[in-house]
């Protein structure tokens, strides 16, 4: 079965936050005094959060209309405990066909072997300086060289590509471009250049940092030769090889315009909240309840009313530069805050 939206997209894809939580602060994503909703005196509340059980059969029936690829995220999916649990139960569903997990790589190195027997198939790991103290600085507190172990941990166990993800941001690490295209040439990591999105956290930060797409180009064509590359039919990112002019070596980067130039027409996507909630549009007030059908095991029929619905409901693009949709884009009215929808 094949899963089309009404603007002919075919949705395929889903992202899951397994929890809002996250033991890092990034200075984008996270207020320092934000408390995460899904855990109460340091224990998961089961109460308010999908069970990994819950997941699976999700995933399950999603899989039944033509859903074939799966993310883990958050928060950060690594702070749930057993996780390589949750892999495996989506990764032995009929159907699924490739399941990655973004992470921010502070616990990675020591879990990598298990997520890799258990299926996962890659990994995305959010890095945004290849400083040790201003990475530090960034993320209120994050260790570096966790990160890169974790990073040599993933090559180790196979999870290929390694993808960096990294939000360039004026006066505090645009200049470190250059240096991450080639540490990606010299590493084989795949670069990606996310373009800062705004949020209720991060309003000050966006209007003096934001840095666009073309801008980022310019700075990458000052040292490197970039051509496009066709690497996915779908998805946010545009592909490039660069090649080193002096060393002559070659890798690939990829530029996420989410702001300048809207990748709407090629979405393919809907995201579940550690909540139960199914938003078909990152950017977009528009949610489907699907806790409770959950909770109270509903039908497979009933389930699969609520992902169409979904999907019914997509629109067809977001509108982060009208400024109507970005104060309050969750159905209740709350704050946007990246780490609770998923990123």
């Amino acid at each position: 079965m094949q899963l089309t939206d009404n603007f002919g997209r075919s949705i395929d894809y889903i992202r899951i936050s397994v929890t809002d939580r996250c033991n890092l602060r990034c200075v984008y994503c996270m207020p320092d005094t934000m408390k995460s909703g899904c855990y109460q005196d340091g224990k998961i509340n089961t109460d308010s959060i999908l069970t990994y059980e819950e997941i699976v059969r999700f995933v399950d029936v999603a899989a039944t209309l033509g859903i074939k690829k799966i993310r883990l995220t958050g928060g950060e999916p690594l702070v749930r405990n057993s996780i390589d649990e949750l892999v495996k139960g989506i990764k032995e569903i009929p159907g699924i066909e490739e399941l990655s997990l973004t992470t921010n790589g502070q616990r990675l190195a020591g879990m990598t072997s298990a997520l890799a027997q258990s299926g996962l198939d890659r990994v995305n790991i959010s890095l945004d300086s290849l400083r040790a103290d201003r990475y530090a600085e960034i993320t209120k507190g994050g260790d570096f060289d966790k990160v890169m172990a974790g990073i040599r941990a993933a090559e180790a166990a196979e999870l290929l590509p390694v993808k960096l993800n990294m939000v360039p941001m004026v006066g505090i690490n645009d200049d470190e471009i250059e240096a991450f295209v080639r540490f990606g040439i010299q590493t084989g990591c795949q670069i990606r250049f996310i373009e800062l999105m705004p949020t209720v956290v991060n309003e000050h930060l966006f209007n003096k940092g934001f840095i666009g797409t073309d801008e980022i180009k310019r700075r990458i064509e000052r040292e490197f030769h970039i051509t496009p590359l066709k690497l996915r039919k779908h998805g946010p990112a545009r592909y490039f090889s660069v090649t080193d002019h002096a060393e002559h070596t070659n890798g690939i980067i990829g530029i996420i315009s989410a702001v300048t130039c809207r990748f709407c027409s090629q979405c393919n996507r809907l995201r579940l909240t550690a909540d139960g909630r199914l938003r078909p549009c990152l950017y977009s007030n528009i949610e489907v309840s699907l806790f409770d059908a959950l909770r109270h095991n509903a039908s497979k029929e009933e389930l699969q009313g609520l992902i169409l619905q979904a999907v019914d409901l997509k629109p067809e693009r977001h509108h982060i530069t009208d400024g109507t949709e970005t104060d309050t884009p969750t159905a209740s009215g709350a704050p946007f805050i990246m780490s609770g929808v998923g990123g």
